[in-house]
């Protein structure tokens, strides 16, 4: 059962924060929340910034806390394709791997809740709880990727631009009860979003222009859409 988050035993920074409201720090009593908060850190990260390259030695691994992070793989050739997204309260990293699979990058502005490698690793040996948690968001993260592959497979242009809407707006607010007029900002630029769907830049704003006139989205500026129905945004979505 988890602890009150009241708890005057939990530390004061863990009390609001979404890692323990919905995160991996659910999992853990507040003698394990005392014992990490004395080694992690907070950092605010910009947009764009590299947070570990594909194949790099792994030190510390973070708690997602505000933002958006971008996966990719890089190709011999220097090609690169984004292969995910990851959103707060999203754990990351891959336990008891020695370096990065994939290269992770900040989509948006992002705060990090970070812990050393040694000590969360600890943790999940002695905890069920948390490695479940874990477990939790790997089949998670399993499942979303089965739907990318059938949304790049399988669905058409307009579909494949409205699944990438419906999943921002998904994730933006999860705990959102109303689901009309959620006002969300995309992560990536309209390359972006080509490279990540396999369209040409040309299509995606084509895509986005139809989705707007069809009144499915309103483009508010720059990158702030606002969905008037998520009904009606599902339904583009080719399910």
């Amino acid at each position: 059962m988890r602890v009150d988050i009241h708890n005057s035993e939990i530390p004061t920074i863990c009390r609001a924060c979404e890692a323990r409201h919905r995160g991996i720090c659910g999992a853990l009593s507040p003698e394990q929340l005392v014992e990490l908060n004395r080694s992690t850190r907070r950092e605010l990260i910009p947009s764009g910034s590299s947070i570990a390259a594909d194949d790099q030695e792994t030190t510390r691994y973070a708690n997602i806390l505000h933002g958006v992070v971008k996966l990719s793989k890089l190709m011999g050739d220097g090609r690169q394709q984004i292969v995910g997204l990851q959103f707060a309260p999203d754990f990351l990293g891959r336990p008891f791997r020695e370096t990065s699979n994939v290269g992770v990058e900040a989509a948006t502005e992002i705060q990090v809740c970070s812990f050393p490698k040694k000590a969360i690793e600890e943790m999940i040996r002695k905890s069920p709880e948390l490695e479940h948690r874990l477990y939790e968001q790997t089949l998670r993260e399993l499942d979303e990727a089965r739907e990318w592959m059938l949304t790049l497979g399988r669905k058409t242009a307009p579909e494949k631009v409205a699944s990438f809407i419906h999943m921002i707006a998904m994730h933006s607010q999860p705990e959102r009860e109303e689901t009309d007029n959620i006002a969300i900002e995309l992560p990536l630029k309209r390359a972006e979003i080509a490279d990540f769907l396999g369209l040409t830049i040309e299509t995606v704003s084509r895509q986005i222009t139809k989705l707007r006139k069809a009144g499915i989205i309103d483009v508010l500026d720059g990158r702030m859409i606002r969905v008037p129905s998520m009904a009606r945004l599902y339904s583009a979505c080719g399910r």
